[in-house]
């Protein structure tokens, strides 16, 4: 018995180390339900948000079946939104549905601010969204009296100090211990998932659908975030499959395994890091047509800290740029310094050739990187500048899908 004690602690603390959240994370359950709605194939927004606000803690509003449509969503403290298997909820395809008063949802202009997400969470513990079914943005289907889809927008050509006004599908704001699991989510106009100055955050074996040209259309963001598990999920989309950001908070303890990217700008840190990213681990990752491998980035206009950032048991295959640490993002203005140092790439398989770029900010501020057991595709090219590099790889990748 003293040897399983002991045997168990070590093993608990191995995983408590390789896993960079500090939470003990284990794959979510689906709450009961306090209620069972249908769906009409009509607008119900009024029907889902009552019944979320009648909800008690702990349960969740089960979408049992059918098709709901739905303007913007604010799920409570303690309270779930379950989409059943055999449940969709679409987004309105109206802009004046998410306006914030300004009348510039649908829009461009300067600020992009204009647009409620679908679905927000704010200032709650406890709560999440679940089920097999579908959360459906309808990014590409035509807006309510414009003439042009949410993605057409994003699309146009603009001034550098336009920005589109789109809606994100699920934003949570101020908030701890949220999870999503099992939801498929597709098709967003913004962002899908973007998790704002929140303290722990789970997203478990949900799936991203979105077509890779659709822009901005990130997968999961966590944005000024601590205690973040994503695990088990499938990304595909349009921009970076996950984003990791510190605008104005810095983000901690961050822990992705067993993930699968298709279609994106792959698995990056930035651009904004200005507020500093630390303790992030990202191992058994497979990604697969990305533009981007393994990323981070930054530039003068922002600057940021990026330490202890470990990438364990990587597989790429058709990927454009499989490594990419860059601290020349941007051409914008300004005098703060992009530091990279504690990155280490362990056991990384490359299986098609493509661009390493190691770009430092300085010889006296160069990216600092350590390579264990990193195998490449022969034909493979390296753009080195300002960069401290410990071990080596080597060009013997074989194989021909991961």
């Amino acid at each position: 018995m003293l040897r399983f004690v002991v045997i168990f602690l070590s093993l608990a603390l191995l995983h408590t180390a390789e896993a960079k959240d500090l939470r003990r994370v284990t794959e979510p359950k689906i709450p009961a339900a306090c209620s069972s709605l249908v769906g009409s194939g009509k607008e119900e927004t009024s029907v889902i948000q009552k019944a979320l606000d009648s909800c008690g803690k702990g349960k969740a509003v089960r979408l049992a079946s059918g098709t709901f449509i739905s303007g913007p969503l604010t799920i409570p403290s303690g309270v779930g939104l379950w989409v059943d298997s055999g449940a969709t909820l679409k987004a309105s395809t109206n802009p004046k549905d998410y306006d914030t008063g300004k009348n510039t949802c649908g829009t461009l202009d300067s600020s992009g601010g204009g647009c409620k997400p679908l679905i927000t969470i704010k200032d709650a513990k406890g709560s999440g969204i679940y089920g097999k079914g579908v959360i459906d943005g309808q990014g590409g289907q035509i807006m309510t009296g414009k003439g042009k889809t949410w993605w057409q927008l994003a699309a146009e050509p603009r001034p550098s100090n336009m920005n589109q006004n789109c809606p994100r599908l699920v934003q949570m704001v101020d908030s701890e211990d949220i999870t999503l699991y099992l939801i498929t989510l597709k098709n967003a106009p913004k962002f899908h998932i973007a998790s704002s100055t929140t303290n722990g955050f789970t997203a478990w074996g949900i799936n991203i659908i979105t077509p890779s040209n659709a822009g901005n259309t990130d997968g999961i963001d966590p944005i000024d975030s601590q205690n973040v598990t994503i695990a088990h999920c499938h990304i595909s989309t349009g921009d970076d499959n996950v984003a990791i950001k510190a605008l104005k908070k810095p983000v901690r303890h961050v822990s992705i395994f067993n993930n699968v990217f298709g279609t994106g700008h792959g698995m990056s840190i930035g651009g904004g890091v200005n507020a500093g990213v630390s303790d992030v681990t990202v191992t058994s990752l497979t990604l697969d047509g990305t533009t981007n491998g393994l990323r981070i980035k930054s530039d003068k206009s922002r600057g940021g800290l990026v330490t202890g950032v470990s990438y364990t048991n990587v597989c790429m295959h058709n990927v454009k740029n499989p490594i990419r640490l860059d601290t020349h993002y941007t051409n914008d203005p300004g005098n703060l310094i992009p530091v990279y140092k504690d990155i280490s790439f362990n056991n990384i398989t490359v299986l098609t050739p493509g661009k390493f770029t190691l770009d430092g900010f300085s010889a006296t501020d160069p990216v600092e990187v350590t390579f264990n057991n990193v195998r490449v595709k022969r034909g493979s090219t390296w753009v080195m500048s300002h960069a401290k590099v410990k071990g080596k790889y080597t060009e013997d990748a074989t194989g021909t899908h991961c």
